[in-house]
């Protein structure tokens, strides 16, 4: 058997591009899947673009029906429970293409899909699987999930809300109040947490949405974004529900609530893309068609420059988060071969890749923000304006820096959950972190290397920057040892580190891949945006190598790290950034559209 990667072990092996899957490796069927839910989006969702805004919660359910007479809620569903079974790349393909119109269809699918049904096929009986999944994967029913109340949010495991067994042992009596509850307003069946008695963690319960039975609701959210995403509060009061429908065992509900989110995260990614290459496509249109100075706008290098970071940053989330979407599947299918359930599979797989899950959730949520934002300063006076869709996606956008798990949650578990791995022996980090150490009592080569293959000094700088990773984090470790979790803003500057390099190193991999398979000549603009993307990651990584190293180390020490910090963030040959962005876009503004 191959020697598997495990997740977080990216920062200590060297990956070789032909063991990374790039969306240029989509086979035929998935590309048929993805034009067939491209197709439904143009014709089902982009017209309708302008009631979504103005708040049509009908719509947004008729459109979740049409969606589930498609086949495209049971992507993830097992064909045993009237699914399409179909592998977890697959799953991430069709969030991707089905999330780029408006955020509020997407959000009504990811919470429907992801953490409505999820729960139920990874932690479900087979009776309660039987019951609500055909359901469930149909569009027959809409579920919705009930975690977050008005004083648990990040901390999701101190709800207030109570399940009291009945006397006579049959059901639960479930008290309390949720709150900002996707799809509240037209689901079936709640995904319910509550705590039994005084127990440390909280349990899961299926809850069938019946009248008469103590539910009553919110009125609708008034949102900065996602309008027509229905958002509720829901009240239970004494709200029965039988003992047969505790999901999994009492007190797993806390775990339940974090596996699901791990899930979400890479789906978040996902759904993030489609936006970006949207906002890129319109902003490409807009200006070559916006003349001033008897010039289209597109010829000038201030909204050149713009076009090219903004396709440059689609560019690499999509090459993250299908190289992690293949890793996630892989170790599914390793599992299964194993004769694990598909249940125990498939989270183990996710539970695996939680780091880069993580990564991909802060990474590409925070892109689509900022590439949203330059969509609108390209647009000028007219991107402020509703009659263009740049504004409506830069207010979508702006949730998906808070679902999920906030980014400053999701930054500290990626360096945390790291140095547990670390910690269980599952990666090594002390090893690599020791040599570093020793490396920077050494005395530098000044050997000019030979730079003639491609990215090769790119992937030595990508070496430098895991150096300067593990030399930052080791530190931070050893001055600190298991108290670094109370140490905040050393955690955040660590993962900034962290999931640039992950970023970088996806995007300049799957460019060689590709040169590989298509010639160099031909992927000029791919390499072009890969140089340019880890230009810029090292740029992030010096910054905040350089706060985290004067925030903890002082005298000797310091010096000595900031000397190590400025080795290996120092390039041989630098890029020509302007030169870099000319390629891009150049090839972005004859196309006429985002077209890598």
């Amino acid at each position: 058997m191959e020697d598997i990667t495990r997740g977080g072990q990216f920062l200590v092996k060297e990956t070789k591009c032909e063991n990374i899957f790039t969306p240029e490796d989509f086979s035929e069927e998935q590309i048929m899947m993805r034009d067939s839910v491209k197709e439904f989006v143009d014709k089902e969702i982009w017209p309708f673009k302008d009631r979504f805004e103005k708040k049509d919660y009908a719509l947004t359910e008729e459109t979740m029906r049409k969606a589930g007479e498609m086949g495209f809620l049971s992507i993830a569903v097992p064909e045993s429970y009237g699914g399409m079974g179909m592998g977890f790349v697959d799953t991430c393909l069709v969030c991707d293409y089905i999330s780029g119109a408006t955020g509020s269809f997407s959000t009504a699918f990811g919470a429907h899909t992801g953490i409505g049904t999820m729960p139920i096929t990874l932690y479900g009986t087979e009776e309660q699987k039987q019951k609500y999944v055909p359901k469930l994967a149909s569009g027959e029913w809409f579920g919705a999930y009930c975690l977050t109340e008005p004083g648990a949010g990040s901390d999701a495991n101190s709800g207030k809300t109570k399940a009291v067994l009945s006397e006579d042992g049959t059901h639960y009596k479930i008290t309390g109040q949720k709150m900002w509850i996707s799809n509240a307003g037209f689901c079936s069946l709640f995904i319910v947490f509550a705590r039994i008695e005084d127990d440390k963690n909280i349990t899961g319960f299926i809850l069938e949405n019946t009248a008469d039975n103590g539910i009553s609701f919110g009125e609708e959210e008034h949102k900065l974004g996602i309008r027509a995403s229905s958002t509720r509060q829901v009240f239970f009061n004494e709200t029965k529900v039988p003992v047969e429908n505790m999901l999994s065992e009492r007190g797993n509900g806390f775990k339940i609530a974090m596996n699901a989110l791990n899930v979400g995260r890479i789906k978040l990614a996902a759904a993030c893309l489609d936006a970006q290459r949207r906002v890129v496509s319109n902003a490409v249109n807009y200006a070559n068609e916006r003349v001033q100075f008897n010039t289209p706008i597109s010829s000038f290098g201030a909204i050149r420059a713009k076009l090219a970071e903004m396709a440059t940053s689609t560019y690499a989330g999509e090459s993250a988060t299908y190289r992690a979407a293949q890793d996630i599947e892989t170790r599914i299918k390793l599992r299964e071969a194993e004769g694990i359930s598909h249940q125990e599979a498939e989270l183990k797989g996710v539970e695996e890749f939680a780091i880069e899950c993580s990564i991909l959730k802060v990474a590409v949520s925070e892109d689509v923000q900022n590439c949203a934002d330059e969509g609108i300063q390209v647009y000028g006076g007219m991107g402020f304006s509703e009659d263009t869709p740049m504004e409506s996606a830069w207010r979508d956008a702006r949730i998906a820096r808070i679902y999920e798990g906030t980014n400053e949650i999701n930054r500290m578990l990626a360096v945390g959950m790291l140095i547990k791995k670390a910690m269980k022996g599952q990666v090594d980090l002390l090893g690599p972190a020791m040599k570093v150490q020793e490396e920077l009592m050494g005395i530098p080569s000044f050997d000019t290397p030979d730079y003639s293959e491609l990215f090769s000094e790119e992937k030595e700088m990508i070496g430098k920057l895991k150096k300067a990773f593990l030399m930052v984090a080791g530190g931070a470790i050893q001055k600190f040892g298991t108290d670094l979790e109370a140490h905040q803003q050393l955690l955040m500057a660590a993962a900034d580190m962290l999931i640039e390099i992950y970023m970088a190193e996806s995007t300049v991999l799957r460019t060689e891949k590709l040169a590989k398979k298509q010639g160099e000549a031909n992927v000029q603009e791919q390499i072009a945006m890969a140089r340019l993307y880890l230009y810029q990651a090292v740029d992030i990584v010096t910054q905040k190598g350089k706060e985290g190293i004067v925030s903890f180390a002082e005298g000797d020490e310091q010096r000595m790290m900031l000397m190590g910090l400025r080795r290996f963030t120092k390039y041989t040959n630098m890029p020509n950034v302007v030169a870099l962005r000319e390629v891009i876009t150049s090839k972005l503004v004859s196309e006429n559209t985002y077209c890598y």
